[in-house]
């Protein structure tokens, strides 16, 4: 997102790390963000119902699972996963991470939450039920976001490549280069499968990416600028993060870092 806001107070609680998670890559590394140049279509939405969402939760991963949200958030200090009730926005069960972990993305693997942290290299595991500790394991880089296809892992890291994960051992088994065009699109971030594409926010911008896993192509852009109401940026609302999808009701949920409100929208073709 163009323009975003710098709060004071979040400076100085993250010192320079207010991003999502990549603040530390080089201009270099970001390359072919979300302008493309492809020829992927543009997609529009439309607001289906508002829910009220925790303002200070600094969202790096959404995940809708039997009737409930779960949600990681970020930032030093602050990190969490939490339990989260769709209607009221009350956080239901809340898990706070060690100062030394930045959460990030998270999936549903059956009876675990997997949850990935941003340069500590080390995800961390939890039963479903009660949110209870439940194993750590690690991996090489950034983590940013994370998503279940219903048979591996997909994580993004902050570059324009997605690694695929085996499911029990945690251990990469392939990457992917996501490109709209011949563009590789960087800056990959929180990640949903959605009817069998892979849904991504592309950080510091509105937009959101549609992509055939098994391609890596880019098929559509999501376009979501306008979603939160000016009214509602004061203070320290951040940028455009967190995807959630209800496949048994076919809701699409989306919402921001520190955003007051959640939205189910549906995708549209643009006016």
């Amino acid at each position: 997102m163009n323009g975003r806001r710098r709060p004071a107070f979040l400076a100085a609680v993250v010192a320079g790390a207010l991003c999502a998670a990549s603040c530390s890559q080089a201009p270099d590394e970001r390359n072919g963000r979300a302008e493309g140049g492809g020829a992927a279509k543009a997609l529009s939405f439309r607001v289906v119902k508002v829910y009220p969402h925790d303002p200070a939760a600094f969202t790096q991963g959404l995940v809708f699972h039997e009737g409930s949200l779960y949600e990681s958030t970020g930032l030093y200090g602050r990190s969490s996963l939490r339990k989260v009730d769709l209607e009221t926005g009350k956080t239901l069960e809340l898990r706070l991470l060690p100062e030394r972990y930045f959460g990030e993305g998270i999936a549903v693997v059956a009876d675990r939450i997997i949850q990935l942290t941003w340069r500590s290299r080390t995800g961390l595991i939890y039963d479903v039920e009660g949110l209870s500790p439940a194993g750590k394991f690690d991996y090489a880089g950034q983590g940013w976001g994370l998503a279940w296809d219903g048979n591996r892992l997909v994580m993004s890291d902050g570059t324009a490549e997605l690694r695929f994960l085996d499911a029990e051992s945690l251990e990469e088994t392939s990457r992917l280069t996501v490109r709209d065009g011949k563009s590789p699109i960087a800056e990959l971030n929180e990640l949903e499968f959605v009817r069998g594409k892979l849904y991504a926010n592309v950080w510091r911008t509105d937009r959101v990416a549609v992509i055939d896993p098994a391609s890596g192509k880019v098929e559509a852009w999501i376009d979501l600028a306008g979603l939160l109401d000016e009214q509602d940026r004061g203070g320290a609302v951040d940028v455009l993060n967190g995807i959630a999808y209800d496949a048994l009701q076919d809701r699409l949920f989306v919402t921001g870092k520190l955003w007051p409100k959640l939205f189910e929208i549906e995708v549209t073709a643009p006016e």
